[in-house]
């Protein structure tokens, strides 16, 4: 039986280096797969940290923009209301003017043509008359129009009484309350006992007039409003 025979010094040393660059090779390659492994997890924290930040920017992009059309939204609406608001007082502005130069006008033309104010304030009378039904009424004028207004109502006393079968009607001019003389012209008819009066005015017609026709009026001056869904 053989004997096993002992390693010389060049032997061991042999071996021990081929046992250190194992050990070597190990370490270095456990070192590769802890480098590898440490680089894999910080680019997934990178890549997690970088989604996280971008979503947090998109979403705080999202909020300012949101923000940024709602204001914007606000001011053309308001910008909207106050250029609507303006072009609705210029068109109220002109309507008031054209009214007011009306009521100028009848003025002017009750003063200039007197046979035409006198006719008028004759149809006035009439209509009175006929609405009230009564055997006195009482007529309220501007105190200019006295000599007028009793002329007009002659006329209509005579006209009543021919188309009433002969009814006789008792027509008194008021000396003590007057319109304005500023007014625009025409008269108040009164009943017997002065508590039913109708007011035949023309500063009264005129104001009717703004109310019942403002729609026509408005049409022909500015043209159809398309937003409005109901007709007068």
């Amino acid at each position: 039986m053989s004997q096993p025979h002992a390693l010389s010094d060049d032997q061991v040393t042999t071996e021990l280096r081929k046992m250190t660059a194992f050990i070597r090779q190990e370490a270095l390659e456990k070192a590769r797969e802890i480098h590898l492994k440490a680089d894999e997890e910080f680019s997934i924290e990178k890549a997690k940290l970088v989604r996280q930040e971008t979503s947090r920017i998109d979403t705080e992009y999202a909020k300012k923009t949101k923000s940024a059309g709602m204001s914007q939204q606000i001011t053309r609406s308001t910008l909207a209301n106050k250029v609507r608001l303006r072009v609705l007082g210029a068109k109220q502005e002109l309507l008031d003017g054209l009214f007011e130069d009306a009521g100028k006008g009848l003025r002017e033309q009750g003063a200039k043509d007197k046979g035409a104010y006198e006719g008028v304030c004759k149809g006035l009378i009439l209509e009175g008359l006929y609405a009230l039904n009564e055997k006195k009424v009482t007529l309220r004028c501007r105190k200019k129009d006295d000599g007028v207004v009793k002329k007009a109502a002659e006329g209509a006393r005579g006209e009543y009484k021919e188309k009433m079968g002969g009814r006789e009607v008792e027509i008194v001019v008021d000396g003590k309350e007057r319109l304005a003389e500023g007014s625009a012209g025409g008269l108040i008819i009164l009943n017997t006992t002065g508590k039913i009066d109708i007011n035949n005015t023309f500063d009264e017609r005129l104001e009717l007039l703004s109310v019942n026709a403002l729609p026509s009026v408005r049409t022909t001056l500015f043209g159809e409003n398309k937003n409005r869904k109901f007709k007068d």
